[in-house]
């Protein structure tokens, strides 16, 4: 067996997605992946964040969660994205990392990275979907392979059945709608096993 480095990059304000990330590699790890989470740079000024209590409270509490750098995207064998959606696309926080990819990209460093991606949004129908198939047009360009999770578990259905990637709705109150705990799992041990079919099948 030949160890999969996941690195699972999350932007969170108030938290879902960070709860999403952390879920992601409680599965990765129970599949032997070496796993990495990161958050993305936050772009909001410190006024906007100190305007909402819960922003606040969630920024001061992961301080201390690493930043996504290129030199993780190189490390990785797989990647998992989480974030919530803004107008149904990804928030712009995650838009400004993907923005400095270029370097790695034209050295060809992004091809073959097997990625997947989770959302959030207040409602049932606001964006999440739109928003994961928004992040996977820039890795189709990437050249990277997908790992949509599709319905190859039977904890899609409990968490909304989303093909793309699990996505959840939350409430005003920040509760999380679907119980999407075991499709977050399942959807990274997906993702590594897959990025190990193909860095066995590179090394052969």
């Amino acid at each position: 067996m030949t160890n999969v480095n996941l690195a699972i990059i999350y932007y969170s304000s108030t938290g879902t997605n960070y709860q999403l990330a952390k879920w992601a590699e409680e599965g990765a790890k129970e599949v032997g992946a070496e796993v990495k989470v990161l958050k993305v740079e936050e772009l909001a000024p410190e006024s906007a964040i100190a305007s909402n209590p819960a922003w606040k409270a969630h920024y001061e509490a992961t301080k201390d969660v690493p930043t996504a750098t290129l030199e993780d995207l190189e490390w990785a064998d797989a990647i998992i994205f989480s974030v919530p959606t803004r107008f149904g696309n990804v928030p712009s926080q995650l838009k400004q990392f993907l923005d400095t990819t270029g370097g790695l990209w034209a050295q060809g460093k992004l091809a073959n990275k097997v990625v997947s991606a989770m959302a959030s949004a207040a409602n049932a129908h606001g964006g999440q979907e739109q928003t994961i198939l928004a992040l996977y047009t820039t890795m189709m360009h990437w050249g990277a392979i997908i790992a949509a999770p599709g319905y190859t578990d039977g904890s899609a259905f409990a968490a909304g059945g989303n093909p793309y990637g699990t996505s959840v709705t939350v409430d005003q109150e920040g509760n999380m709608i679907e119980d999407v705990e075991a499709a977050v799992k399942h959807q990274a041990k997906r993702t590594v096993e897959v990025a190990q079919w193909v860095k066995n099948g590179i090394q052969k």
